[in-house]
This record gives structure tokens, C-alpha cells and sequence, in this order.
């Protein structure tokens, strides 16, 4: 909604440009005469130079909708370069000097012609012209952000919006004449100030985008199995509508389901389509390798894949990334074989799928039936029977016979095993990049550079610190020296840390409360806490028989190992 409302006050602001106002004398010289013959000709002429300007602009940008991480960064060099046009106006002129050179030419020929319906529209054309270099900047933000997005009907929706606001303005001016002419003279400064506003607006975005802001915040709601009153408050919270208002209801019309298309690779199938499921109940999983709460969930969606295959059920799962090295193709292939994952996986690097959806949480299920309509949505853990239940019946309602009733029991094992149900409280999800630390007990957080770092005596409950030369950046902290330690005090049955090995693979040494894990230790350990970080994922390094507090400690024996967070069961 933000969008369309910058795309809207866009179009208003564009004709208080300096550039507009040569020709609107022009404008307002028909103002009296009849608007089939004038007006309308003079509208027409500007909306199609407009949609000449958008499509091309469109086709210029579409790419990045298809492109990966080097389609991301161009995205954010492309929309930095709009914000600064927005900020200087001698840069925007600069720039489109040809147009309204043109622009001008056009003008001049349209009034020496008379008042004919083709002079009016001759008139349009210049004024569309002239109006590009105010709209080029803010029609540019609005097109690469959609592209960021992907390409969507919301793109249409977003141009709609800038004509509308565009439309409005010149219409108050047919309409008001020399009044709005003596008024647009008048804010023609304050009219700069917004424009510049936007500007820094922009560029704080793309900072906002660069640091991984943009779709960060999502995992701080994916750490618990959220009841169904923290759902319906966060929908209406929210405004999404749709889809996200009914999670955790019985088989219920929902609408129909959204296509998948902007994910930027498939596993384990070719491209599919909505088109091409139906006739076939579908789940679709959303998720990410190095997300607990999705390992978690994923022998349950594995279970189901193979109980109901023979039923027609097709599994989708949609991986939308959190941290940067989610975004490697290479990388999510090996997580979808590694973790046992047989079912087609659409990978959604610039959460195409996850907006179309109206998605907010990993992981989250939709169950769709053969017609195509979303009929229930689960988030979160947990709920696994009522989920399986919901399954068997749309798969009944769907025309199948002999659907295997029960419920599966996966018995997951290591870092998929179901979390502690004991009672008090759990250490929360910790991240220890910059963007999103908290509770860091080594003093202040010099970023992205070099800096030697000491960890207290002492920590206290979800306390967190670094000991040796470290490099902490937005995401990950990188150890830059052999014997670098991360300490933390917390309270859990299992602790986990999504780790990554950098150039080389990285030897680790964990001891729990002073002492080797012997029988505590995780998956990803042995008894005298030994391990190594060979690839970037989440590591299981300590499993107790319940949950309790203790002090935790890790140190790398080589260098260049990077860490992003902490999780607990």
C-alpha cells in the first residue's frame, strides 16, 4: 500500500517540475474550448507517450525479476541512481535534456497549429515529453521496485497509481486554470523539498535492502508455534487479507492459489504451474534450510509426501531465503539432497512466491485442492495432527479412495527432532551480525572491521560474547585468527548455530559449564566436542535429556569461520 501511495503522490508532485511549466500555458489555452476536440485529444497524447516511457522502462527492468544475486545488486545500483536523481535536479536534467529539447520543439509546432484535435494531441506528446524528466526518477523507483518484487499485476497497479496522481493535477488544472498555475508557482518549492525527501528515502531503501533489512524481520516470527489469537492479531494487525487471515482454519474456500512464478530455480522437476497441479491436492511448504523451526517440520511434510503419493498429493516446496548463503543455488541443491528431499522445491530468492501468498512465517502449509483453491494454512510448528487430518479429508473431497487414515510419527532425529515441551522459559532465536544483535556482553560492536573483542567472567541468562580478532558484519561475525571463542549463557534442552566455513574447512572445540559435552553432545559433535564446519548450515552441537541452563563456549582452531545464529529446542 506504501507503494502505490509513493507511485500516486509521484504523479501529483511531477507536474510541479520547472519542466511542465513552459507548456501548460499551452493547457490552459484550451481550457475554454470543447474537450472531445481539446482536452481529450491533449490527454490521450500524454497517457500514450507515457506508456511509451513505462514500457520501455518496463522492458529495461524486467530482467532483474529473473536475475539472481548479481540481478539483486544491479536492482539496487539501479534504484540508488533514481534516488539521487531525485535529490539533484541538475543530475535529472542532465539526463533528459533530449526530451525536453523535444519536448519543447513539439509544444512550439502544436500552438502555431490552432486548436485542432491533432494539435491537442501534438500538444499531449510534448507534454509527455516534458513531463519525463520528473517522472523518470519516481516512475523509475516504482518500476525497479516491482521488479524487485516480481513481475506482477501490482506493476500495472503501480503505473495505474502514477497516471492517477499525474491525471489529478492536470485535471485540477483544465479544470482551475490560472489559479493552479499561480499555486504551482507557489510550491514549486516545497514541491522540491518533497521531491528531494524522497530522494533520501530512496537511498535509505537501498541501504535497507543491501543490509538484508528488507526481509530480516520475517524470522523474528518463525521462532514459535503461534496460537490461533496471535495469528487473527497479527492478520488484522497486518491489513494482508486473503490467505494469511484464515490460518489454522478446517477446509475453508480461501480463493484460488497463487501461481509460482518468479521462482529463480526448481529442483527435482521442471518449472510447474498452478495450471499443471490440478486435478492433485497439493501442500506447499515454505522454508529454508538453516531455519530450526523448518527442520523441525520437514520430516512431518517428508512423512506425507510418501504416505499420500500414491493418493495424488503433490508436494511443493517454496525456499525462500534468510541469510545470504540461502541464496546459493548450489548450495540449496545440496541442502534439498542432504535433508532427504525428493518432492519438486521452487527456489523464491527474491520472494516472488512468498509475496503472492501473502506469506509471513517459516515454515508455513497450504493445503489446495484439485480445483486449485487454497482450503487450510498452518503456520509454524506443531498442530501436525490437525494438519494430517485436513490432508485425508481434502484428499476424500478430491475423489480419492483408500486414503490410509492415522498419523505418521517421523521419530526425527539431531537438529529435526521436535523441540523441549518442558515448561519456563527458552533462550530466543540470537543473531550476531549487527543488523538484528542483541544481548552482546563484549562491548560495543565495531562493524565490518577488524577488532579484538573480550568476553566477560561472567555472562548472565541469553547473554552472548566474542573473545579474539573478529570482523562482525550485518549478517554474519567472521573469526580473522585461529583461537577466536563465542560464548553464551542459556536455558534449553538443544543448542544449535548456523555456521559457515569460509575459504576452508574449520576444526571446533565446544565445552558446556567448563567441561567436555560427552554425552550431551549434538549431532555435529562428538563426546570430547570435536567437530568441524565444512559447509554453511545449521549445526546441532548440544542435545541434553531436558532443558536447563548452562554456559556454552565454542573455540575455532582456524580461521575465517563465519556464524549467523543461534536456535534452541
Amino acid at each position: 500500500m506504501v507503494l502505490f501511495l509513493l507511485a500516486y503522490l509521484g504523479g501529483i508532485l511531477t507536474i510541479l517540475s520547472p519542466c511542465v511549466l513552459p507548456v501548460l500555458p499551452f493547457v490552459f489555452a484550451r481550457a475554454d474550448q470543447p474537450f472531445v476536440k481539446s482536452g481529450l485529444p491533449l490527454l490521450i497524447g500524454m497517457a500514450l507517450t507515457f506508456t511509451l516511457v513505462a514500457t520501455l522502462a518496463a522492458v529495461g527492468g524486467g530482467w532483474v525479476v529473473h536475475a539472481n544475486q548479481i540481478g539483486r545488486i544491479a536492482a539496487m545500483v539501479i534504484l540508488a541512481f533514481f534516488g539521487l536523481t531525485l535529490i539533484s535536479r541538475t543530475l535529472a536534467d542532465m539526463l533528459t535534456r533530449p526530451l525536453v529539447a523535444l519536448g519543447n520543439r513539439l509544444s512550439q509546432s502544436a500552438d502555431s497549429s490552432g486548436g485542432g484535435i491533432w494539435a491537442s494531441l501534438l500538444l499531449g506528446v510534448a507534454t509527455g515529453l516534458l513531463w519525463a524528466p520528473c517522472a523518470g526518477p519516481i516512475l523509475g523507483l516504482v518500476l525497479t521496485g516491482a521488479a524487485l518484487q516480481g513481475a506482477s499485476a501490482n506493476t500495472t497497479l503501480l503505473l495505474l497509481a502514477y497516471g492517477a496522481g499525474a491525471a489529478t493535477s492536470l485535471g485540477a488544472a483544465l479544470l482551475l486554470g490560472g489559479r493552479v498555475f499561480a499555486l504551482m508557482k507557489k510550491s514549486l518549492g516545497a514541491g522540491e523539498w518533497v521531491r528531494r525527501g524522497l530522494g533520501v528515502l530512496v537511498l535509505a531503501g537501498v541501504a535497507a535492502i543491501a543490509l538484508g533489512l528488507d526481509t530480516g524481520f520475517l524470522s523474528r516470527l518463525s521462532t514459535a508455534n503461534t496460537s490461533r489469537l496471535e495469528q487473527s492479531l497479527l492478520s488484522n494487525a497486518n491489513g494482508m487479507g486473503g490467505v494469511a487471515d484464515s490460518v489454522g482454519a478446517e477446509l475453508r474456500d480461501l480463493g484460488p492459489a497463487p501461481d509460482f512464478t518468479g521462482a529463480t530455480a526448481w529442483f527435482n522437476t521442471q518449472p510447474l504451474t498452478a495450471a499443471q497441479l490440478r486435478g492433485h491436492t497439493v501442500l506447499v511448504d515454505f522454508w529454508t534450510y538453516s531455519c530450526i523451526n523448518c527442520l523441525r517440520s520437514l520430516p512431518y511434510v517428508r512423512a506425507w509426501e510418501a504416505k499420500y503419493r500414491a493418493n495424488g498429493l503433490i508436494v511443493v516446496g517454496v525456499h525462500a531465503p534468510e541469510f545470504a548463503f540461502e541464496r546459493d543455488e548450489r548450495n540449496v541443491r545440496q541442502a534439498v539432497h542432504d535433508l532427504g528431499v525428493v518432492y519438486p522445491v521452487a527456489m523464491d530468492n527474491n520472494f516472488a512466491i512468498w509475496r503472492a501468498f501473502h506469506n509471513r512465517f517459516w515454515p508455513q502449509h497450504y493445503l489446495i485442492d484439485a480445483q486449485g483453491h487454497i482450503r487450510y494454512v498452518h503456520s509454524g510448528e506443531g498442530e501436525y495432527e490437525n494438519t494430517e487430518h485436513a490432508l485425508q479429508a481434502l484428499l476424500v473431497q478430491d475423489g480419492q479412495s483408500n486414503v490410509p487414515m492415522g498419523v505418521v510419527n517421523p521419530n526425527a532425529a539431531g537438529a529435526m527432532a521436535e523441540a523441549s515441551t518442558a515448561s519456563g522459559p527458552r533462550s530466543p532465536e540470537t543473531y550476531l551480525g549487527y543488523s538484528r544483535a542483541r544481548n552482546f556482553a563484549s562491548g560495543e560492536q565495531v562493524h565490518d572491521a577488524a577488532h579484538v573483542y573480550t568476553t566477560p567472567a561472567s555472562l548472565t541468562l541469553n547473554q552472548w560474547g566474542l573473545t579474539g580478532n573478529w570482523t562482525v558484519g550485518a549478517q554474519p561475525a567472521t573469526a580473522n585468527a585461529a583461537g577466536a571463542k563465542l560464548t553464551y549463557r542459556f536455558r534449553a534442552r538443544d543448542l544449535h548455530l548456523v555456521m559457515g566455513p569460509g575459504a576452508h574447512p574449520v576444526r571446533i572445540r565446544v565445552r558446556v559449564d567448563g567441561q567436555a559435552p560427552g554425552a550431551n553432545h549434538g549431532a555435529d559433535l562428538n563426546a570430547a566436542g570435536e567437530g568441524m564446519v565444512n559447509a554453511e548450515r545449521l549445526y546441532q552441537l548440544l542435545r541434553f535429556p531436558s532443558a536447563g541452563e548452562h554456559s556454552f563456549e565454542i573455540e575455532f582452531l582456524d580461521p575465517g569461520v563465519q556464524v549467523f545464529s543461534f536456535t534452541f529446542g
